[in-house]
């Protein structure tokens, strides 16, 4: 009896020693949390409801997820993004309203270089978006549903270094669409055609970087405000989306300048031992 309790305890002994001592920083989760707004100008054509060219100011709101674990290469990338804006043509005669909104997710390989003072990461992003342009002036087809889902390569550099004696870092990250499907009327085709009567005409289009090219690029530098209990970070920057389709012999274009602002917290998670 004495021997199997003997067994027992060495068995035991060095699990709960285990349990008991802290995971090491390989095994933490690190996650960056980033909370924007931003004010600009935005440029919108639609054909499909006008063949003139409307300019405005708008706004925008942006948030980003970026979660990784120090013992991988791979992080995932999740974004929210939504604008609205209020343009008119060049005569000021017309007004469109013009909003949308914006999910990515996906998945990016990084390396650490030059003593982990640039982080490169590329991988794909999956954009899927929902937005409206409503001309004011228009009382046949006064509306134009947007919808597309796109995949999209995406590569980011972060460079850390000192300025008045702070750690900043800048980011710049680029997505370029592949291929992906849209939504769109055909011209001269009514939306009462497609959803009362039901007469599809070539509404489901599939895209690629020709029919449907766009340039999104963001560009930001961190400035530490507080680095205890919780880093807490000033983010400015710029927002540029540049996005352009031709099917179905319409054109569109929407393009947007934003000056981003916000606040980003940056946390590590050490997972529970079983």
């Amino acid at each position: 009896m004495l021997k199997i309790k003997l067994l027992l305890a060495a068995l035991i002994v060095p699990y709960a020693a285990t349990l008991s001592q802290p995971l090491s920083a390989e095994s933490q989760k690190v996650i960056t949390r980033s909370t924007m707004i931003g004010l600009g100008v935005s440029n919108v054509l639609d054909t499909y409801l006008s063949q003139e060219h409307f300019k405005g100011p708008g706004v925008s709101f942006l948030s980003t997820i970026e979660r990784n674990r120090t013992d991988s290469h791979w992080s995932t990338l999740m974004e929210h993004e939504a604008n609205i804006s209020s343009v008119k043509d060049r005569p000021d005669m017309k007004h469109e309203l013009e909003g949308a909104y914006n999910f990515y997710w996906g998945k990016l390989y990084g390396w650490q270089l030059f003593n982990n003072s640039l982080k490169l990461q590329v991988g794909g992003l999956v954009n899927a978006s929902l937005g409206v342009i409503y001309n004011t002036s228009n009382s046949n087809n006064p509306a134009q549903a947007r919808a597309h889902l796109n995949l999209m390569p995406t590569g980011t550099a972060a460079y850390r270094f000192q300025l008045f004696k702070r750690n900043l870092v800048a980011r710049y990250e680029l997505s370029l669409p592949l291929a992906g499907i849209m939504f769109s009327p055909n011209y001269g085709q009514s939306y009462y055609e497609i959803f009362s009567r039901g007469n599809y005409d070539h509404n489901i289009v599939p895209t690629t970087f020709i029919s449907a090219p766009e340039w999104r690029q963001m560009l930001t530098v961190d400035i530490p405000l507080t680095t205890h209990p919780t880093p807490l970070t000033l983010r400015i920057g710029y927002l540029g989306n540049m996005q352009q389709a031709k099917v179905n012999n319409l054109r569109q274009h929407i393009y947007t300048h934003r000056v981003l602002i916000g606040i980003t917290k940056r946390f590590s998670i050490i997972p529970r031992a079983l």
